[in-house]
């Protein structure tokens, strides 16, 4: 399968995975969740959303440009969606606060990532339409 369509299916996946834990919170977790606690899942879920609508993206633009920071910017970009989210949704759900130390690095993987992608833009030659 080629890298691109690989991206593309990660991140059709995580954007399935964002809307079912979106949902679960909107309608099972929002009266049992203290109002802070339902602001972090919502800002998880929108990170997840976002990021991966990005990643999308990433994957359709892989396909007319074949570029190793590219790939490696879409690889970073999805290390960056699960540290930043799960992190999260870890925290939410109990586990020990020193997984919080992920949640700062997973934003810095999507920083770092997002900025691969536009030096990646800059440099590269798209490749002739068919």
């Amino acid at each position: 399968m080629p890298a691109a369509r690989r991206v593309s299916a990660l991140a059709a996946v995580l954007l399935a995975l964002a809307t079912v834990i979106g949902a679960l919170a909107a309608h099972l977790l929002r009266t049992r969740l203290s109002p802070q606690h339902y602001e972090i899942v919502q800002t998880a879920v929108h990170y997840q959303f976002f990021h991966a609508l990005g990643l999308l993206g990433l994957g359709l633009l892989l396909d007319r440009i074949d570029s190793r920071t590219l790939h490696f910017a879409a690889w970073l970009l999805t290390a960056g969606i699960v540290l930043f989210s799960g992190s999260l949704y870890l925290l939410l759900a109990g586990s020990a606060p020193i997984v919080g130390v992920l949640t700062p690095l997973g934003g810095l993987a999507l920083i770092v990532a997002w900025c691969l992608v536009a030096f990646a833009l800059l440099r590269a030659s798209a490749r002739p339409s068919p």
